[in-house]
Formats: structure tokens, sequence, C-alpha cells
């Protein structure tokens, strides 16, 4: 090179990649002898920062049907863990498409199917399913970033931009919104509901599935007595589905059953739990003699329990003569544990059965009906993320203030709220108590609707439980759009 020429510039860094773009398809359904025409939408949307940088990238699955596009309701679905893909309301209620179980939920044989989902939601609603980072394809673009989005705060905004960016880019501003959420997405659609009427998002419409929104309702720490309460009468309708409670309780109706333990559990329950050290052995027998008769266990387990049956005590106890558990997600599950004598149950019988059957599924339904190609594994369920989420200090997590504040700023929207009876991870009454306590105006109450099932958390595995879901949402969408 000649030394009196000028260095040359340097080349300019190497354009990034461009994000592909969304696979589209084209399907169709039947319902009710009439066939319905749709189209599915499967890829990312990128999650930036202030400077344009892509942090993350969300995996969503959108289904909008053909004919009378952007004229009808649009409904935004997740699930919870924190760690959950939207798996479970995608192939188990809400999608066209379903994982065949046996008629109470139970695990098939392998190897699985999927089937036409008669109770679709489809025909009333769009449909996007949302996988937050971390779940499903979702992921950060550094390890270190996840940090970012694994909390509370960082989940309610990466998840509202996703809606954000999914409203702009397919041009639905102006459509009906709905969000439907299950678990721990229950506590993300109370707080997305209370922080997007601010950006300007207003929804006409809250599903909750299986409801957590105040953790003190359910977590056994020590001076919390508040679920040792409210987990009580799902103790209760558990024994009286395995017939282990007393005749005169086992002859009559689950509801009436449950009406006698909620009663006793809010009252005299709740004020010995207050009285701690000052009950006398009377008042201490006499709480050992109803927990018996509501829970089926015995007398010395509730006694050298300190009368607080924590909830997988309960499930390795109840059975353990039988050398069986019983689920935690739906507590009509049994399982099989090495030792009978162990504290614990090694393992949840209710979410081993529905693992194989839906991650199989999912992983082979995206690849060949959706057309999307990918080697990254799909995380149905991340312990993962669930292990290193971080859930902050003190104060027990609670969104139900921000579901409160959207009801004040938008009096129009309405609230369905589902509860299955052998839910064991967010019991029904547990949920009651928090709804109770939301001290929402009294002018307002009326937009809340509840349904029970007699099904536990994923009450859809139960094929009456989903028809009766497909026939409550609908009546709950409608009237949310008059």
């Amino acid at each position: 090179m000649d030394a009196n020429q000028p260095n040359p510039a340097p080349a300019p860094p190497p354009e990034k990649p461009a994000d592909p773009e969304p696979i589209v398809t084209q399907h169709q359904f039947e319902l009710s002898n009439k066939r319905f025409a749709y189209t599915v939408t499967t890829g990312m949307l990128p999650l930036k920062n202030p400077t344009g940088e892509t942090e993350a990238r969300v995996f969503f699955m959108a289904y909008t049907m053909d004919a009378g596009a952007f004229k009808r309701p649009l409904t935004f679905v997740f699930n919870g863990g924190p760690g959950s893909a939207s798996i479970w309301l995608h192939l188990g209620a809400l999608g066209p498409k379903r994982v065949k179980m046996q008629d109470e939920g139970w695990m098939p044989k392998p190897p699985y199917q999927l089937e036409t989902n008669e109770h679709t939601w489809l025909d009333m609603t769009d449909l996007v399913f949302i996988d937050p980072v971390g779940t499903g394809y979702s992921r950060a673009e550094k390890p270190d970033l996840n940090k970012k989005f694994w909390n509370l705060k960082g989940d309610l905004e990466s998840v509202g931009e996703v809606i954000r960016l999914y409203l702009t880019r397919y041009k639905r501003w102006d459509s009906p919104l709905f969000l439907a959420g299950e678990s721990y997405g229950t506590m993300r659609a109370a707080g997305l509901a209370g922080a997007l009427i601010d950006k300007g998002i207003a929804f006409n419409g809250v599903m909750m599935i299986s409801t957590i929104m105040n953790f003190q309702t359910a977590r056994f720490d020590r001076g919390n007595d508040l679920p040792y309460a409210l987990f009580l009468p799902t103790y209760t309708a558990t024994a009286w589905y395995h017939q282990k409670l007393p005749k005169d309780l086992q002859k009559h109706p689950l509801r009436k059953v449950l009406a006698e333990a909620a009663a006793w559990a809010e009252g005299d329950y709740t004020a010995a739990l207050m009285k701690g050290d000052r009950l006398t052995e009377t008042e201490r027998q006499t709480v050992i003699e109803k927990l018996m008769r509501y829970t089926g266990v015995e007398a010395r387990f509730i006694d050298h329990s300190n009368l607080r049956i924590e909830i997988f005590r309960f499930c390795k106890e109840l059975l353990r003569d039988e050398k069986r558990t019983v689920g935690r997600l739906d507590s009509r599950f049994k399982g099989i544990d090495a030792l009978a004598v162990t504290e614990k149950p090694d393992f949840d019988p209710s979410l081993i059965a529905i693992t194989p059957p839906y991650t199989a599924m999912m992983n082979q339904y995206v690849r060949t009906e959706l057309n999307y190609e990918t080697d990254v594994e799909y995380q149905a369920l991340s312990f993962e993320v669930n292990r290193a989420w971080e859930w902050g200090d003190g104060a027990y997590p609670d969104t139900s203030e921000a579901l409160r504040s959207a009801f004040a700023k938008n009096p129009y929207m309405k609230l369905f709220v589902a509860m299955g009876y052998y839910d064991l991870a967010t019991p029904y009454f547990a949920t009651e108590y928090s709804l109770n306590h939301m001290d929402i105006d009294s002018t307002l109450k009326a937009n809340i609707h509840t349904a029970d099932y007699e099904a536990g958390h994923m009450l859809y595995l139960d094929v009456t439980c989903l028809a009766k879901l497909k026939t409550d949402a609908d009546a709950f969408i409608q009237a949310a759009l008059t």
C-alpha cells in the first residue's frame, strides 16, 4: 500500500439478519354442522429496550377467523407457573385442536393423539396464545437478561408489550379485547388489566381459570394461618371424592358438604387458629374432631401438625394406608410413591399425567400442521424459570388491587372466574376470599361472574367440565359485548 494514500474507511459492521416473518397457515374446522375457515399465524415478537436493541423474542400463535376479520373479539391467552407456556389452555380447552385424554382427564396410553376440540372458543373470539420469556420457544437474547423478565414487574411489562405489538402489527386496536389466564396467569391478567388501561388498552372482559391474585392465601409460612382455613374445603372435597369422610357427610352431594366445611373453616376454625396457645385442651380436642370430620385424616396426625394441615402433608396422608398419594393440581388423581412412610409425595400424579401427552402433541402439531420449524426445545413448564423467579422481599405478591383499579377506571369491564373443587394449587375458597377482599365498589360487583366445576386446576381435562366451561365462557363473552 502506498504510504501516501489515506487509510480506507473501516467497513460498516454487518447488518443483523431481520427476524423471520411469521408462518401463516390456513385451516378449517366444523362445529354444530357449520364449517369455519381460520388462519393461524405462528412466530416471534421482539422485545426491545429504549435504544432499539432486541432483548428477547416471544413466541405466539394467533388464531383468527377468516369471516368477519377485524370485527371479532380478540382474546390474549396465557398460562402461569411462573414458567409455564400457554400449551395447557391452547391444546386443552380454547384452541380448535385438543390433546386426547381419558374422559376424566387421566393419561391415555402412548402414542398420544390430537383431536378436534368441539368446545373451542374460536367460534366466539379470535385467540392469541402467548408464551412468556423462558417458556415455549420464547428466549432472552442473553442469559443475563432473564432476570429482567423473571419477576412480577418485568413479566407484566413484557407481556403487556407483546399485546401492544400484536394490536399494532395486525391492526386490531378497534377490536373488543379480552384476557384469559390460568393459575399464575390470573395474577398476570389482573396486573395487566390495571397496567394497560393507563397505556390506552382497555378490556371488555377478563377470564380467570384457577385463580390466584394474593399469594398470602397459598403460602404455608410460619405466622401465616390464612391458607389452613382457605385450603380446608378442598381437603374436604378430596376426602369426599376418595370416600374418606364420615358416612353422614359421604351420602350428601358435594356442594352441600362443602358449604358445611366452609362455614366452619371461616368461623370456629379461623377463631381457633387466632387463639394459638391460648386454646384450652377442650377447645383443642373440638378442633381436632372437626378436622377429622372434614379432612378424613387421623387425630394423631392433626394433633402432631398443631391443627395446621399443610398441603403436601395432606396429599401424602389421606391415602397413606392404601400406599397412595393424591395430586396437587387435581386431587382426584392418585400417585404411587417409593415408600409410604415419607412425609410428602415423591411427585404430583396430576402433573405427570398431562406432561407427556401435551409436550408430545405440541411438538408434533407446531411442526406438522403450523409448519413452524426449529430445533429449540419447547419448554412446556420451565422449572428453571420457576426456581429463578424473583418474588421480592417482605410482602406477598398481590395484583388484586390492580384489578380493582381497572374496574374503577373501566366500569364496562367484566370478570369471569372459573374454579375447580379438586384444585389444591389455587383452591376455590381462597379465590373467593380474594374476590371478597378486593374492596370493589358496590356498583361494580355485578360485573363479576363465577362458576365452579367438579374437577381440578386444569378443570377442562374432564370432558363434562370442558363443555360447561365453553358454555359459561360463551355466555360471559356475549354479555361483555352487550
